[in-house]
This record gives C-alpha cells, sequence and structure tokens, in this order.
C-alpha cells in the first residue's frame, strides 16, 4: 500500500532482509528483492551495549517460549536511492542500533553451523564504522552473544546446540520489522519525526506501562483496564519527571553511580522480578511483596493496632506486574506529600519554615532547582526508609524534623558555594568527589540505604556534616551576609536560605 506522502508500507522477517537481501512483503503485495541496505553518513554511530543486546535476546527466547507466531521487533525506515554506479540502495533512515544487533546475533548464531563457515551479513562489512562507539560496542556485543549461544564439547552438547538453531530460525523466520520506504529524503525525516513526535510512545515510564501490563496475565480485564485509567490521568509530564529526575536517579545514587538520562537503554532498572524468576534472590522479595499484601488485606492491622506493613523499598527489586501500578502510585503521592508544605493537609512537612523559604524564594533558576531536587529525593527516601505510613510516634516526628534540617544543610551546602551550579559539579558533589572547597560532600542516599535506624543515621550526620565559612561561599551569599539581606524577614518567612545556616550553627566566619 502507499499513503498520502508516497511512504510505501512493507513488513519483512529478520532473515529475508539481512541473509536474503529482501523485503518478504512490499506496498504490492510482492516480495521486493536486491535490498542493498547502507548507513548513511549521517546516522550516528552504534550505541547499544552487551546489556542492551542480550535483553533483546532474551525478550525474543521469552517470545518463543510463549509460542508467540509472530515477534514484531519494530519499524524500519529506509530512505531508497541510486548511488554512483547507478545501483539502487537503501539507506537506513531510523532502525540503525537495532538491525545492526540483529547483524551481530545472527552472524553468532550462524558460526554454530560449520557447513556455514565464511557466512556474512552485509550490513557488518560496511566502512561506516570508523568511530569510538562503533568500534567498541560492536566487537563488545558480538562476543556478548558467542558466549551465549556456543558450547565447548560441541559433541556433547549437541542437544545445545539443536536448540540455538531453532533459536535462529525462530529469529529468522518469525521476528519481523514494519517497513518504510520512500524516495524522498525529506519525506523519510518527516515520516521519523512525526513517529517520534507522537511522544507517548517513546516516554521511558510508557515503555515500562507496556512491559508490566504484559506481566497482568492473572489479572482481569476490568481490573487492568481501571489501572490504565488511573495511570493515565497522571499528566505524562509529571510521569516522566516521576521517574527520571527522582526514582532513576536515587536509585543510581543508593549505588554510588552517576545519574544520566532515564531512557530504553536503562529502564531495565524498573522491570523488577517476574513470576516466573525461581532464583533464591527473587523469592525472597517475592515473599516479602506477598507477606506484606496479606497482612494488610486482613484485619490483622487493624484488631492489633499495629502499622501496616510498608510493600515497598525504593532501594529493593521492583516485582513485576500489578505491583509496578501499585508501587507508582505508592511514591508518586508519596512524594507528592513530601513537597505539599501546607500546616494541616500534608502529612510528612507541615508549615516548615524552611520549606517556606524554598518555595517561596527558590524555586526558580538551575541551581535552585538542582539544589531542591536533592532536597527532596533525600527525603523521599528517608521517609521510605524510616517514617511509618500510619500513627507516626511523637519521636518518628522530631527525629524527621531533625533529617530534615541535616539534608538541607547537605543540599544547600552545594548550593552556598556555586554562584553558577550545574549538573556536573552536582553529580560530583553527591558522589562524594566535590573535591576541594566542596564542603559537605557526600553521598547522603547510601548513608540512608546504610543506616539500620534513623538514629544511627543522624549521629553520623552529625559527625560529618561541617559549618560553611566565608572562604567557601559564593560571592551572593557572602555579600547578602555583609549587607544584613539574610536575615530579613517578610509575612514571617526569611528570604534568604542561609539564615538556617546561621541560626544551626553550620556557618564561621
Amino acid at each position: 500500500m502507499e499513503n498520502a506522502v508516497n511512504l510505501q508500507l512493507g513488513v519483512t522477517t529478520i532473515g529475508d532482509l539481512l541473509v536474503h537481501k529482501k523485503i518478504s512483503q512490499s506496498h504490492n503485495g510482492n516480495s521486493l528483492k536486491d535490498v542493498e541496505l547502507r548507513i548513511p553518513d549521517y546516522q550516528r554511530p552504534y550505541k547499544w551495549t552487551a546489556r542492551n543486546s542480550i535483553q533483546l535476546l532474551d525478550d525474543i527466547i521469552e517470545a518463543r517460549n510463549n509460542n508467540k507466531e509472530v515477534y514484531r521487533v519494530g519499524t524500519l525506515i529506509l530512505h531508497r536511492e541510486k548511488n554512483n554506479d547507478g545501483k539502487t540502495i537503501y539507506n537506513i533512515v531510523d532502525g540503525q542500533q537495532r538491525t545492526i544487533t540483529f547483524s551481530l546475533l545472527l552472524h553468532a548464531l550462524h558460526e554454530l553451523d560449520t557447513k556455514e563457515e565464511g557466512f556474512k551479513i552485509d550490513l557488518l562489512e560496511q566502512e561506516v564504522f570508523d568511530n569510538a562507539f562503533s568500534r567498541h560496542n560492536i566487537p563488545n556485543n558480538l562476543n556478548a552473544f558467542r558466549r551465549r549461544v556456543y558450547k565447548e564439547n560441541r559433541e556433547e552438547n549437541i542437544d545445545f546446540i539443536r536448540d540455538m538453531k531453532r533459536l535462529r530460525d525462530y529469529i529468522e523466520k518469525q521476528c519481523e520489522l514494519i517497513v518504510v520506504i520512500t524516495d524522498n529524503l525529506s519525506e523519510a525525516f518527516q515520516f521519523f519525526d512525526s513517529q517520534n513526535a507522537r511522544g507517548k510512545a517513546l516516554y521511558p515510564h510508557d515503555l515500562l506501562k507496556a512491559y508490566h501490563l504484559r506481566e497482568m496475565t492473572n489479572i482481569d480485564d476490568a481490573k487492568t483496564e481501571q489501572i490504565v485509567k488511573e495511570w493515565e490521568k497522571i499528566p505524562q509530564k509529571y510521569l516522566a519527571e516521576f521517574f527520571g529526575d527522582y526514582l532513576y536517579r536515587i536509585k543510581e545514587w543508593v549505588n554510588g553511580n552517576w545519574a544520566y538520562t532515564l531512557n530504553e537503554h536503562n529502564i531495565y532498572k524498573f522491570k523488577g522480578i517476574t513470576k516466573s524468576d525461581r532464583t533464591p534472590y527473587s523469592q525472597f522479595y517475592k515473599s516479602a511483596f506477598s507477606y506484606a499484601e496479606l497482612v494488610n488485606s486482613s484485619a490483622m492491622p487493624f484488631v492489633s493496632g499495629t502499622r501496616e506493613v510498608n510493600a515497598f523499598q525504593l532501594n529493593t527489586p521492583i516485582i513485576a506486574g500489578k505491583p509496578f501500578f501499585d508501587y507508582t502510585k505508592h511514591y508518586y503521592n508519596l512524594l507528592a506529600d513530601i513537597r505539599d508544605n501546607s500546616q494541616y493537609e500534608g502529612f510528612y512537612i507541615k508549615g516548615d519554615t524552611i520549606v517556606k523559604t524554598l518555595d517561596k524564594y527558590y524555586s526558580r533558576g538551575t541551581g535552585n532547582q538542582i539544589a531542591r531536587l536533592l532536597f527532596d529525593t533525600a527525603l523521599l527516601l528517608y521517609v521510605d526508609r524510616f517514617c511509618p505510613a500510619t500513627y507516626p510516634t511523637k519521636v518518628d516526628t522530631e527525629l524527621f524534623q531533625q533529617f530534615v534540617l541535616y539534608t538541607f544543610i547537605w543540599a544547600y551546602s552545594l548550593r552556598a558555594q556555586y554562584y553558577h551550579l550545574g549538573w556536573l559539579s552536582a553529580q560530583n558533589y553527591i558522589l562524594g568527589r566535590g573535591g576541594k572547597g566542596n564542603v559537605n560532600s557526600l553521598n547522603m542516599y547510601k548513608l540512608i540505604a546504610d543506616s539500620d535506624t534513623p538514629v544511627s543515621l543522624l549521629s553520623l550526620l552529625a559527625d560529618k556534616l561541617r559549618p560553611l565559612s566565608d572562604g567557601n561561599l559564593s560571592k551572593n551569599v557572602v555579600k547578602g551576609i555583609a549587607e544584613g539581606t539574610v536575615d530579613h524577614i517578610e509575612g514571617g518567612i526569611y528570604t534568604n536560605y542561609f539564615h538556617f545556616f546561621k541560626a544551626n550553627t553550620f556557618y564561621s566566619k
């Protein structure tokens, strides 16, 4: 078929495309032969890592084990043109990463067959991979596939070799791509842009939604529809921020890792443990979750007057399927509660003067937003680990208030030392790599996760956090201190966050 902008649509199996060099079924219902795939100069380097590649292989194996007759693996956009020799070539506009990865996988699988010595896939023979990313990732990913599909002593592992050949047949004959072909390069880019501009399908959290919905095979349609409706009620912008800025960064920082951007290549951190996982590790966390669900759904907390059991922890694995949606709802609401500083409605933060100052005077600008994100994420992790959701005692509240002050001093020590604060300096500070002049640079998230009690954490922070002096401060803070504006009050709220450093003995000249 052919659409209004002269885009020809077709479908092809992976084997036809990469081994037999044809499109299985083009727009007129016939196969399209002599398809010479090319990677044009404007394409980006090959950036899929071994983790991404093995994840693709595992997804294919799961599809085969679930007896999927056809497994659709994406879309390929091709620009058809004549080269200098008058030969028709098909430039890959979109789908390069996945197509190269399939080429490497088939190369490894065909090496199993001694009768096919010299087998090659033309796409891998092109001289377009002279880039640091490509030079590393291509051989590394090929070797990762080889380690998965090879066995020594072929005669003793004949069943394994036979199964890998069946897997190869499944990939070549039952894994399919939707193919879009156009003779006009601008149309190819227009279609590419329109596909990516649709936004929803490209959000990492929506990829996770689709993944976890597939795991909900034991949930009836009505319940599934209700879950999706609740998910869709939250604006996509807020969900993207929630997962990318908060949950993802906490997971990385707890483990002492640099937090980049949440995308399709690292969403595995939120895929979690599936119902089919049977390792002792997975059984432990599934048992803990099941116990929490059992207790909370019973009359036990009400009858005994005890607290409900928290079914989640930020630095432990997620249980795939419906628990993922419960997890998202739980932490989304918890973060909203922490950021709510109203006197009576907020459960955790209630009319805190520090937070009032930050809300009113320090919500704009990159540096202020970075410091506030550090403050909020540390509070979220603390509440998750140490604060009961119901029946907080006076001790619980007092300990939390102490932590609010300490985490403010930690987060805004960074802000006070930089006139222009960016993410490079912030991440070094967070991971304890601040270097000279970065007072209070430490990994707050790891300290929280490694502490068994709030008392031990607060004792540790009391020992580690240091007062700032004029020599540490940015010029605007020093100026505010000299002019006396740091202690200025408007409507009962201090206009400068640094007042709280002075008031709590975290400033010395």
